[in-house]
């Protein structure tokens, strides 16, 4: 079967081509011996497609490194801000938050942080207080007719850094300053 691009071009060629076509025509057809002459003496005719295909591939490789680089270098600059800002922070906690701040290859946080930090900043308070055993009957049964088990959902849903900080806090493992401090900044 002939090449359709072939057939196309002839026929615009013969049928539909005027004067000044037929000269432009003519041209292309003189640069395009030319050019098949100079490849063909150094052994390698181009294929645009095959080309695009290198440029595309060359192109993609470049862009994942810059945005691996750039990934690194933000990641590396919220480890030194944690560290300059809040030292009483551990490894794992200041991985947990970058874990939380920064997006994942599909551009999601790799947390959904649906929920308001008010609401969050409430839920711990409940929970601290609960724990401690500062909490008022009635809040607690307030919290038990809405919500069940509510100190287990509350725990189950905070996300593991500020488990971590409740944890310690409770422990006795930091002071309430540094609970209060470490507290605001894995909220954001």
């Amino acid at each position: 079967m002939a090449d359709q691009g072939l057939l196309q071009a002839l026929d615009y060629i013969l049928n539909h081509s005027d004067g000044a076509s037929v000269d432009v025509l003519a041209e292309a057809v003189t640069r395009r011996r030319r050019d098949l002459t100079v490849f063909q003496a150094v052994g390698e005719i181009p294929n645009p497609e095959k080309m695009a295909k290198e440029i595309s591939e060359s192109l993609g490789g470049s862009t994942k490194k810059i945005m691996d680089g750039m990934k690194t270098s933000i990641h590396e600059m919220i480890v030194r801000l944690l560290r300059e800002h809040a030292p009483e922070l551990n490894e794992n906690q200041i991985e947990e938050l970058c874990q939380e701040w920064l997006p994942t290859q599909s551009g999601k946080k790799h947390k959904d942080k649906n929920m308001p930090s008010d609401a969050l900043l409430s839920m711990i308070e409940h929970f601290v207080s609960f724990s401690h055993g500062t909490m008022s009957k009635t809040v607690d049964q307030g919290l038990r007719e809405e919500l069940g088990a509510w100190p287990e959902r509350y725990w189950n849903s905070f996300p593991a850094v500020i488990r971590q900080i409740i944890k310690d806090y409770l422990e006795n493992k930091i002071t309430e300053k540094e609970y209060k401090s470490k507290i605001l900044i894995a909220i954001g």
